[in-house]
């Protein structure tokens, strides 16, 4: 019943245990009875238990029973053997119910904001870009107080030499200029515009003087660091022109079938001619002949029309052109275009008029025939050299050869033979066993075994070297072609060719120029929306070519893409260099296309995997046989077109319910007459109710395929039953039209 101190500031309860027993009266202590003992109290484990009377007597005298601040523990003599104090623990004396209310739960429904909806990785970078805006504004506001004039156009002023300098190869993007500068790309957009370049976007590329106008305006300077190939491939015009004598090379160019392999092997005595396929070039060649008046290289180009490509290629790398018109045959339009190339390339043109050996030949047709084009002989006034040649008996060769030779020294050929090679691809192809054989015409330096060249966008070591005989060389002079081995693809035809110091330069300049490939081709734009539905309507006839030479392939390329109208399209997913293999096969099966083959086989498993995929693969060995399998094949996509072809009438004059049948309607043939497989129309009043076909026919009742014009017959229509008399029945058949390109 004791007070009990509790902590400082510690509220008590108003009406509480604590109040009622401090209002009690104090009661003085009564003796406990001897007879009765207590009962015992749980003391401290230092307290002396019964067991222990020896250390009774240790006990203090302070507790006692007298003052109230302890209590003591008796035995049944009354001796003290336990005490404790009374400020153990308190005494529970019972508990208080307090009345609990539950809660009422509420629902409360709010609208959600953007806030509550996004993640919180998305407040996360919102609370970051805030920060991040927030700084910018104090550094835009430090700048402000610290500027006491109005700020300038371009914030260069205070920028050091090298800050204000943007680097830059060939092109830039608008997007990588603005960002280099600090600018917003609208900025750079606006100048653009102004200076008339309407259609440019931030995606599009600018060359460097146009880079540099636009920095101006900002206040920055333009470095264009683009990689520069005559660091490392050297060569120049004033060694070309200053070197020794070179044998000139010459294209012969000319119709098809005018003889110009037949006069090349009259002049090198040899015979190309009979080993080519269909007795037509189908590709470049390349040979050098020793004549009395000197070597010469000879350029043999295709005269088929197909092969434009490579004529032109033949014109660009030659010094002169013999252009070959047979006499029986007159100009025809490949010799006009072969004119417009030689003019093109600016290269004299020297006209050798074949055939003339045949009855029917007529040289002064001919002759007029050029002077419609621009090219007068000599004895009409002009600059033009004729020559009359005849390749089967050889009259003409040498007066051709001598005004060559004439030619040559009027044009004072002229090339350096030290330094390094410079040359270019005649033809590139991929010989089983061989790799990758390329002809190169070597135009500059001389070619060694061993060197290391880099031809387009391929290098390698050049292995072995081979003269146009087939011989092995170990170097080639300026104005020789030789086949080379060695290189890590097949280049295209007309690339140029280099012979660099090492492997590090080589590969450093094949990146560069296949960079600058990978730049051409993001720039193109794509189709339209108009032509990509277009070409959803229209069917495409997709092929996979692959030929003996590259010069070939991109020529049957050509041709093929070519046949396309507005009614088919021919596109060609590739074009590369080798036989058919495996991998073709399998790239078709993805493309949905089909396999051309020009003057080289299958390969492996090819075939078996055709014909699991079943992927079509032709193979040819003259182009006009693989023209006229592409136009079947585009043909094969056209659907079917059809037309009324009519037959004859009948009309209704009867009906006859029949069970099985149906209703049939007797009738009459008026005209022509009625098949069991014709389509009829129902007729009534001049309105056509029905279009079908005949479920039966019958003459009484038999059976019948047709009925002619006078005789009765039942009719069944098949799918309508509302036949009335007096309808005319209608027989017509639909007649299949093949269709054209």
């Amino acid at each position: 019943g004791a007070r009990i101190d509790l902590p400082q500031g510690t509220r008590r309860l108003p009406g509480g245990l604590a109040e009622r027993l401090g209002s009690r009266p104090p009661s003085t202590p009564q003796p406990a009875p001897a007879a009765e003992p207590p009962a015992p109290v749980a003391a401290d484990p230092s307290a002396p238990t019964p067991d222990a009377p020896a250390q009774a007597p240790s006990a203090e005298p302070a507790a006692t029973d007298e003052d109230g601040a302890r209590r003591v523990v008796r035995n049944e003599a009354g001796v003290i053997v336990g005490a404790a104090s009374t400020r153990s623990e308190p005494k529970i004396l019972g508990f208080i119910p307090l009345e609990t209310r539950r809660k009422r739960q509420q629902v409360i429904i709010t609208e959600a904001n953007d806030k509550d909806l996004r993640g919180r990785a998305s407040q996360r970078k919102q609370r970051e870009e805030r920060v991040q805006s927030q700084g910018r504004r104090r550094k835009m506001m430090r700048g402000r107080r610290g500027s006491s004039g109005p700020p300038s156009r371009a914030n260069t002023a205070e920028m050091k030499e090298e800050k204000r300098r943007i680097r830059m190869a060939e092109a830039i993007r608008v997007a990588d200029l603005a960002h280099q500068m600090g600018q917003k790309a609208s900025k750079l957009l606006k100048v653009l515009w102004g200076m008339g370049m309407r259609g440019i976007t931030i995606n599009s590329s600018i060359d460097h003087p146009t880079a540099e106008l636009v920095a101006t305006e900002f206040g920055y300077v333009v470095e264009n660091v683009a990689f520069d190939e005559s660091a490392i491939v050297g060569g120049s015009e004033e060694a070309e022109a200053t070197g020794e004598l070179r044998a000139p090379v010459v294209t012969i160019m000319g119709h098809v079938d005018h003889g110009k392999t037949s006069l090349l092997d009259k002049i090198r005595s040899a015979r190309v001619a009979q080993g080519e396929a269909g007795g037509i070039t189908q590709h470049i060649g390349a040979y050098r002949v020793e004549t009395p008046k000197g070597a010469v290289v000879f350029l043999d180009t295709p005269g088929h029309e197909a092969f434009s490509a490579i004529r032109a290629r033949g014109a660009k790398i030659t010094d002169m052109v013999v252009l070959v018109v047979a006499a029986d045959d007159g100009v025809m339009p490949t010799t006009v275009e072969a004119i417009k190339y030689a003019r093109e390339a600016k290269v004299p043109i020297i006209v050798a008029i074949n055939k003339i050996d045949k009855p029917e030949a007529n040289v002064g047709r001919v002759k007029q025939g050029l002077m419609e084009h621009g090219l007068v002989g000599e004895e009409f006034g002009g600059d033009t050299l004729i020559c009359n040649v005849s390749a089967k008996t050889g009259e003409g060769v040498e007066e051709l050869l001598e005004t060559l030779a004439l030619q040559s020294e009027v044009m004072d050929l002229r090339a350096p033979v030290e330094g390094r090679a410079v040359g270019t691809v005649v033809e590139a192809r991929v010989d089983k066993g061989r790799g990758t054989v390329a002809t190169v015409l070597v135009q500059q330096g001389t070619l060694h075994k061993g060197d290391v060249i880099v031809a387009g966008e391929y290098s390698g070591k050049l292995r072995r070297m081979f003269d146009d005989q087939g011989k092995p060389i170990k170097e080639a002079g300026p104005s020789m072609p030789v086949e080379v081995l060695g290189l890590s693809g097949v280049p295209a035809a007309g690339d140029p060719v280099h012979a660099v110091a090492n492997d590090k330069d080589a590969r450093q300049l094949v990146q560069h120029r296949r960079e600058q490939r990978r730049r051409k081709e993001s720039l193109r734009t794509g189709p339209s929306i108009h032509e990509m539905l277009q070409r959803k309507r229209t069917p495409v006839l997709k092929l996979v070519l692959k030929a003996d030479v590259y010069g070939s392939a991109e020529a049957l390329r050509q041709a093929l893409e070519d046949l396309s109208t507005e009614r088919v399209k021919v596109e060609v997913l590739k074009a590369e260099v080798g036989a058919i293999n495996e991998t073709d096969v399998k790239f078709a099966k993805a493309g949905d296309a089909a396999v051309i083959g020009f003057s080289v086989k299958t390969a492996g498993k090819a075939p078996q995997v055709a014909e699991q995929e079943k992927v079509d693969i032709h193979t040819f060995t003259v182009i006009y046989d693989a023209i006229e399998k592409t136009k079947e094949l585009m043909l094969g996509l056209l659907e079917p077109e059809y037309r009324e072809r009519e037959q004859g009438e009948a009309e209704v004059r009867q009906l006859f319910p029949i069970p099985r049948l149906g209703v049939v309607a007797g009738c009459r043939v008026t005209r022509g007459l009625i098949q069991r497989s014709s389509r009829v129309r129902v007729v009534r009043e001049g309105e056509v109710l029905h279009v079908g076909g005949i479920a039966s026919l019958k003459h009484f009742k038999e059976d019948v395929r047709e009925v002619r014009s006078g005789s009765e017959c039942g009719i069944v229509v098949d799918g309508f039953d509302d036949v009335q008399p007096g309808d005319m029945i209608q027989a017509f058949e639909l007649e299949e039209i093949p269709p054209t390109l």
